[in-house]
């Protein structure tokens, strides 16, 4: 039985950088498996897959089971439930409308939804950079009792009106909280401003332009997660429970993307390197705040983690949803690299080597 676990609901970053404790000869053989390995035989997690790209070059690493049942590792490049990496798909939107004229970072939210925050004084930029104060609905799901949300949908407005039971964290502008709720509100401008939905406009605008054919964010009632794909796992009375498939509206704008490693480290590289953004808006981005990620120098922009990895500055997101865990996002030399588990909630150590794996894609090699 696991007794130490970590619910995460849309996700927030992962926390603590630390070095794997795999056996010496198989680090120095492997760091990326061996990395791996120390999530799947010492953490316990059912399946781990990184999935690395250096130029034009593609590497896959698997360790454990991708279906306990039968004992298949992960399907090479599967769908699975990317969490909150939604957030910097999000982020991409708006400050695409903001490279067109149509939204301003530092206007008030009030300028383009009028009456849904009682603090009129929020901005654009203090909802992608989670400094507005918004309570976080996900703090209210019944998440010990995820049976309870496999079809519960919502609409965001109802995400937004949870959040505002509770008063404000600060005053906005003053501090840094991590709320899936400015990411619900940011969802609901985008589409205010476009007129479309907002799964249209990333399709629209970053899924077609790019090819990621794999990826797209289900609309209410689309609960069931296209093949191939590793079986998703929440532990439920210490057993590993299937949850693939499943409403995830209740996380939209914060957390509910499907996509495949590919497509993500497709999707980072392009973003860092500057084809979804004009430079202005990519360095608006790219200028973090100090933010309580558990890992010394860590920082947040707009959608975009900075974390210090050995060697160098990783740029991406952590995800996190029933059934899946990831961290996705781009190295040094524009390495880039996801590596996803299919379990969430995760035990506690866990945490700590999906950050080790990650420093290992990256770093090995450099």
């Amino acid at each position: 039985m696991r007794k130490s676990v970590r619910t995460v609901a849309a996700g927030t970053l992962v926390v603590l950088l630390a070095a794997t404790t795999a056996a010496p000869a198989l680090a120095a053989a492997d760091p990326v498996r061996a990395s791996l390995d120390v999530l799947t035989a010492q953490d316990g997690v059912p399946g781990a897959e990184a999935v690395l790209q250096d130029g034009h070059r593609t590497r896959v690493v698997r360790s454990g089971a991708g279906d306990v049942t039968t004992g298949k590792p992960f399907p090479r490049n599967g769908s699975f439930r990317a969490g909150s990496v939604t957030k910097s798909f999000v982020a991409t939107v708006v400050l695409q409308l903001a490279g067109e004229g149509r939204v301003h970072l530092d206007a008030p939210v009030e300028r383009y939804l009028p009456g849904l925050l009682p603090d009129r004084r929020i901005t654009v930029r203090q909802l992608l950079q989670h400094t507005s104060g918004l309570y976080n609905y996900t703090d209210d799901l019944p998440l010990d009792d995820p049976e309870q949300l496999r079809h519960r949908g919502a609409a965001p407005a109802e995400l937004v009106a949870m959040a505002l039971k509770h008063p404000a964290l600060f005053a906005p502008g003053t501090s840094w909280s991590y709320s899936n709720t400015n990411y619900v509100v940011a969802g609901m401008l985008a589409e205010r401003v476009t007129g479309l939905p907002l799964d249209a406009s990333i399709a629209h605008r970053i899924t077609r332009p790019l090819g990621l054919r794999d990826t797209y964010l289900p609309r209410r009632g689309d609960e069931e997660l296209p093949a191939p794909h590793a079986v998703g796992y929440v532990p439920i009375g210490g057993e590993p429970a299937d949850f693939s498939d499943y409403e995830t509206t209740m996380a939209w704008a914060a957390g509910g993307l499907v996509s495949t490693p590919a497509d993500l480290d497709r999707f980072y590289g392009a973003l860092f390197g500057g084809q979804l953004l004009r430079p202005a808006q990519l360095a608006e981005m790219r200028r973090t705040v100090p933010a309580e990620l558990g890992v010394p120098g860590a920082r947040y922009g707009l959608g975009v983690g900075r974390i210090p990895l050995s060697c160098g500055e990783f740029w991406g997101h952590e995800g996190g949803i029933l059934g899946f865990t990831n961290l996705a996002g781009v190295g040094p030399g524009g390495r880039r690299v996801t590596v996803v588990l299919n379990e969430n909630p995760t035990p506690v150590a866990a945490n700590e080597h999906l950050l080790a794996a990650t420093d290992a894609a990256v770093c090995s090699g450099q």
